[in-house]
């Protein structure tokens, strides 16, 4: 059973730095690409981040490149999201989502597995 918890969001304030976690369980977790999505109010989920299976390829949304950086950890199951330089507009629930591919990929139908979410609110 594909498990994904999502950890590390809170309340900062603009031009501060978050870091979430997502910890992956099973034992095909190296196989898949990975990605980071989020939700705002009353909007869709949109694409944030994703990272190919061996973490050599890796995607951004253009509102987060250059701020957001995501890596993963093979041998301890996890993926993570760094986010630098938080804007408002950042605030969101942000999703940790495993693919049904090993290919980094911006399509939210590519991914099966989803965790349940964290919330990150940057104040300004």
């Amino acid at each position: 059973q594909e498990q994904l918890v999502e950890s590390g969001g809170g309340l900062v304030q603009a031009g501060g730095s978050l870091r979430l976690s997502c910890a992956a369980s099973g034992r095909t977790f190296s196989m898949y690409a990975m990605g980071w999505f989020r939700q705002a109010p009353g909007k869709e989920r949109d694409f944030v981040a994703t990272i190919s299976w061996n973490g050599d390829i890796t995607k951004y949304a253009d509102s987060v490149k250059g701020r957001f950086t995501i890596s993963r950890d093979n041998a301890k199951n996890m993926v993570y999201l760094q986010m630098n330089t938080l804007q408002p507009e950042d605030t969101a629930v942000y999703y940790c989502a495993k693919s049904s591919y090993s290919s980094a990929s911006i399509y939210r139908s590519y991914y099966r597995w989803w965790g349940q979410g964290t919330q990150v609110t940057v104040s300004s």
